[in-house]
Parts: C-alpha cells; sequence; structure tokens
C-alpha cells in the first residue's frame, strides 16, 4: 500500500531535544522511501485544515511528535477523516501511548509507525468536549492545573505538583448517575478513563481497554491520606471491576465500574482536566463513549 505521511511536531511538548527527533525522523522515514512532511503544531490546536490537506494529497497517516494533548486535538479534528495517527511520545506523561504500549524511544516508535498496524480505538465525550485518553475530577485535576503554569516539564516536576497537592487535597461532593441510580459520594477524585492510566505508567484503571466500547469509571472516596497511599497502591496493583452495590458502596475505599455513559454532578465545582490538559470545570457533565473514534497506528 502507497503511504504519504504527515509528522506534526509540538515544539514545547516534554523535555526531548527537538533537533534530534528531526534528524531521526528525516533520515529513517527516507531509508524507508515512504513521502513525508514535517509540521509544527500550533498554540491554538486547530488542526481543521489537515482534512482538506489530507485529502488533497492523499495523505495516509498523520503522526504526532507530542503529549496527550496533542493527540486529542489532533484527533478531534480528525474524526471523520480515513486516516491513521501514530504517536511518537514527545509529552511529559504520554499515557495513551503507553496505554497502546508505543515505545517511548524514537526509534522504537517509528519502527511502529512504518510497521502500519492501525487499529480501531475509542474516545469519548465530556459535554460534548473530544477526550481521547482519561478524564479527571479533583485532585488529579488540580495538579493537572498547577503542572500546566510551571515552567519546566517532565516528570519530576508532576511529581512535585502531586506532592504538594496530595497535602493539602480535599474531598468534593458528587453525585453519580448511572443506569437510572443515583449514587452520593464524597470523593478525592473520579477518573473516566478509556485508557488504563494517567501517563508515564502509572495505572489508575487497571482493566481498562481502548477498544472495548466501554468507560472505566474510577471513584476515590473519602478517607485518611495514609489509608488513601495504601489503597491507590493496590488500585494500581490490581484493580478489579465491580459492579455497582448499594449496600456496599460507602463501606468501600475505591469504585471501579464500567458504563458506556453516565451523568456526573459536579455539587462543589471540582476542577476538571481533559487528557492531562487543564479545562473549564462546570455543575454537570454528560459523558459517553465514541466507539471506533479513530485509527491509531500500534505495535502489531
Amino acid at each position: 500500500m502507497h503511504r504519504k505521511l504527515i509528522y506534526l511536531i509540538n515544539p514545547i511538548s516534554g523535555t526531548g531535544t527537538k533537533g534530534l527527533l528531526l534528524e531521526i525522523i528525516k533520515n529513517k522515514t527516507a531509508e524507508k522511501n515512504i513521502p513525508f512532511e514535517i509540521l509544527h503544531t500550533n498554540a491554538e490546536g486547530d488542526y481543521g485544515f489537515l482534512k482538506e490537506k489530507i485529502a488533497a494529497e492523499n495523505i495516509t497517516d498523520v503522526i504526532v511528535c507530542g503529549g496527550d494533548g496533542t493527540v486529542n486535538q489532533v484527533a478531534k479534528a480528525l474524526l471523520s477523516v480515513a486516516v491513521n495517527i501514530g504517536i511518537i511520545p514527545m509529552g511529559s506523561g504520554n499515557g495513551l501511548a503507553f496505554a497502546a504500549k508505543i515505545p517511548k524511544r524514537i526509534h522504537k516508535a517509528l519502527e511502529c509507525v512504518f510497521a502500519g498496524n492501525a487499529v480501531y480505538i475509542d474516545s469519548f465525550y465530556i459535554n460534548r468536549k473530544f477526550s481521547c485518553m482519561l478524564c479527571g475530577l479533583g485532585f488529579d485535576a488540580q495538579v493537572a492545573h498547577d503542572f500546566a503554569k510551571q515552567k519546566k516539564r517532565g516528570l519530576a516536576t508532576y511529581i512535585k505538583q502531586s506532592t504538594k497537592n496530595f497535602f493539602k487535597a480535599r474531598h468534593y461532593n458528587f453525585e453519580i448517575i448511572l443506569d437510572g441510580k443515583s449514587i452520593n459520594s464524597e470523593a478525592f477524585f473520579i477518573s473516566i478513563a478509556n485508557s488504563n492510566q494517567f501517563g508515564n505508567n502509572f495505572t489508575i484503571a487497571p482493566q481498562a481497554s481502548l477498544h472495548d466500547g466501554l468507560l472505566d469509571i474510577v471513584v476515590v472516596n473519602k478517607m485518611s491520606k495514609l489509608r488513601l497511599i495504601w489503597t491507590i497502591l493496590k488500585q494500581i496493583r490490581s484493580g478489579q471491576v465491580r459492579m455497582y452495590e448499594d449496600k456496599k458502596y460507602h463501606r468501600n475505599d475505591i469504585h471501579y465500574f464500567q458504563t458506556k455513559k453516565l451523568t456526573i454532578k459536579n455539587l462543589q465545582l471540582a476542577p476538571l482536566h481533559i487528557d492531562g490538559d487543564p479545562a473549564e470545570t462546570d455543575a454537570a457533565f454528560e459523558i459517553e463513549i465514541i466507539e471506533n473514534a479513530f485509527k491509531l497506528l500500534i505495535p502489531a
């Protein structure tokens, strides 16, 4: 099959050296005799222009060299377009890439691109805003808001902001409406996940699949900070999906369930992030899966 690639490079994502990235992309793609073009991402996150370019120039693959936020913007713009999306992980977290087992090393990630193994993956809407990976309300969203204000990115900065927020973390009141049932919860955070992790292989929804047609919902309820650490570690290691049971709900530290859609009433306006980027919160959220949203290049 004839292929033609566009590489989109985010000049400010993560901490990597962009000069080295450009050199490797040019050399390795030329070796494969695949026509390609390199474009920079834009600060506005507007990629509507790609639709016309893809159609006019018979582009088969758009490769995002950046983080989850850039992948979100590109995938959202290309939802209705017959094109493969690839990822060279260059962000601070790279949650979607790692969930799809795309290697972080540039050479290995490019091998995945060249192999051309594309599969449909799901995404979801939260109040009609697009997410391809994971949204959060509460603690992790506050970390995302604070992290976005930092001059230096990367894992060390993220850990620093997470630690600072942990000691001042508070719980929020939510009402979750699922399958006609109303569940009241005091929670440190709620994760709505299509991928299994926040990023950097920090897994919050161990049973999540990118293409099972379901969202994984993780509710981390009010508890002591010491217990919170132990509970999160257990969730990362072996969190299990369980059906909602009214009699046991308030006895459990973490609730983990799967659904195609739900409503969350955000009674105290907990902060929101979408795919790791801070987003404007709201008093209520309608959340629904988008099955087979786009084709992602993954390892064979």
